[in-house]
């Protein structure tokens, strides 16, 4: 309401001076100046609709709510969290429908992946039972008498299969982590040699033993026992492909994050591409801090204010030459600009004053807070059991005391988007559970923490893109960089190998550390 007032106040005393100018004032110069002037201040503070992705538009209203308060803006002033933080455009619409097409295509692909691995894997286990079993079903009267050692090679497949089965589910049988853009290039080809090993071996026994109807069953539990030893020798291939195969650091990675410029430093072996941007994404929330592009938007403006100030006019007119005019303009401008680390300096120190004293406030408030619970746990040890405060009810009841400067601690920081009330009291009666001191509990506030320490609605990166001039199904190479995208923010990857390192060794003499200490007689002691 406010704002709607001072708009109509301003097009109102606009109006006003427009006709007041035009009375007083015919020359057309003056009457067409005016007007521009008018205009030029009016578009300064209009209010534009479609910003970037990573400029949220809870970062300019804080900013601008942190230039004009005071210590007590607290008192008067209500926190709404849990509201959206960015705006759409047209093109975020169509990019988000994309997306959303997209991954209905990763899921159509990896169920189907993972129906053709469950159906090749149920044939294999099933072609050595077969292959027992077939013959004494179609010419079971034909057949040789199965003798002790038969008997036994029933026992070795029957274990062998175990082993097998068991080892599948530990190595194939996990939760998929990511939905990768391409195929897992090892196993798609560890699918395509069991295909092809369980496809030539029933080729054989169709052959050999169910064309001629062989009757020496010895034989043919000997050729399941083949199948099932081949079996086990490919897992233990696939466990060398898969698993051993990466764990020898190889290659140095570093990774950078495009907006803060925060990096950290990560050994990999021998991976693909995507591979690589997988564990680098699971590093990434674990090891980085938060992203808050609300921290970006004070340079932001102050940049922007300082572009502001490099505009030169031409007062004399397009057609005259005031060349020298514009330049002693330009390096006054520029001599401006120059002074701009003063402001930066200070700025910095007052911000730092001012998170200090509220830091300061928040841990006295704190530890009365858990003061005022220490008392009334000696207090409820006296009463009743049915009567006592569950840890709930008594976060409940502390909370009110710290909240103010809670409040205000997380505004000059610019963490309030990442901590509602809900999430504070359940960290609170989380830690009057445990007996945790007010320092565990600041914890979380005081510093800010990995990504995965926030709820999933406030990571601002859920669904990445990776951007490789490579096949992502290429292994990594030296010098190969590649892009991690999100909405916000990306992540340049830049992978460097770990040089050949050549150690000699150099021996010792022991006899070497041996001296001989020469005292003087003819000394004064």
């Amino acid at each position: 309401m406010s704002a709607a007032m001072d708009t109509e106040s301003t097009y109102s005393g606009y109006s006003h001076y427009s006709g007041h100018s035009k009375k007083a004032h015919r020359q057309g110069r003056d009457r067409h100046k005016s007007p521009r002037s008018k205009d030029g201040s009016r578009s300064e503070k209009s209010v534009t609709i479609q910003t970037p992705p990573a400029e949220p538009l809870l970062g300019n209203d804080a900013s601008r709510a942190e230039e004009g308060q005071d210590d007590n803006w607290g008192e008067t002033t209500t926190a709404i969290t849990g509201t959206s933080e960015h705006s759409i455009s047209q093109e975020d619409i169509a990019r988000i429908s994309k997306d959303l097409e997209d991954s209905v295509g990763l899921d159509c692909k990896r169920y189907l992946g993972l129906t053709v691995a469950a159906v090749l894997g149920l044939l294999v286990f099933l072609t050595p039972i077969a292959f027992i079993l077939l013959p004494q079903i179609l010419w079971r009267d034909d057949l040789e008498p199965c003798g002790t050692v038969c008997e036994g090679l029933f026992i070795s497949v029957a274990f062998k299969l175990l082993i097998l089965l068991i080892g599948t589910w530990a190595l194939f049988f996990r939760q998929p982590k990511a939905d990768l853009p391409r195929v897992f290039v090892f196993r798609a080809l560890l699918l395509v040699l069991i295909f092809l090993f369980v496809f030539s071996y029933w080729l054989f026994y169709g052959v050999r033993i169910l064309d001629s109807k062989d009757t020496n069953y010895q034989g043919i539990v000997q050729y399941a026992v083949s199948l099932v030893d081949a079996l086990l020798f490919i897992h233990y291939l696939a466990i060398v492909l898969l698993e051993l195969r990466q764990l020898q650091p190889m290659f140095t990675v570093k990774v950078v994050r495009s907006t803060d410029g925060e990096s950290r430093y990560y050994s990999l072996g021998h991976l693909s591409i995507q591979r690589a941007a997988l564990v680098v994404l699971e590093n990434y929330y674990r090891d980085f801090t938060v992203y808050n592009p609300a921290l970006l938007t004070a340079s932001k403006s102050r940049a922007a204010k300082h572009m502001a100030g490099l505009k030169v006019y031409n007062l004399d007119g397009p057609g005259n030459n005031a060349s020298g005019q514009s330049r002693a303009m330009i390096a006054a401008a520029a001599r401006r600009r120059d002074s701009s680390h003063n402001e930066l300096y200070y700025e910095e120190a007052d911000h730092e004053r001012r998170v200090k004293k509220r830091r300061a406030r928040l841990m006295v408030a704190v530890e009365e807070a858990f003061t005022h619970i220490k008392r009334l746990q000696a207090e409820e040890q006296q009463k009743a059991p049915g009567e006592m405060m569950d840890p709930r009810e008594a976060a409940q009841a502390i909370f009110p005391s710290m909240a103010r400067a809670l409040q205000k601690y997380l505004r000059t920081t610019r963490q309030q988007q990442y901590h509602s009330m809900e999430s504070i009291l359940q960290h609170l009666s989380f830690c009057i559970t445990n007996n945790m001191t007010p320092k565990a509990f600041l914890e979380r506030y005081l510093n800010p923490g990995p990504t995965l320490q926030y709820d999933r609605d406030r990571w601002f990166s859920k669904q990445w893109t990776l951007v490789s001039e490579e096949a992502v199904t290429s292994g990594l190479q030296d010098g190969v960089v590649f892009v991690l995208k999100c909405l916000d923010f990306s992540l340049v990857v830049n992978v460097k190998k770990i040089p050949f390192i050549k150690l000699s060794e150099e021996f010792i003499d022991p006899k070497s550390h041996k001296f001989v200490l020469r005292l003087q007689s003819e000394t004064s002691v």
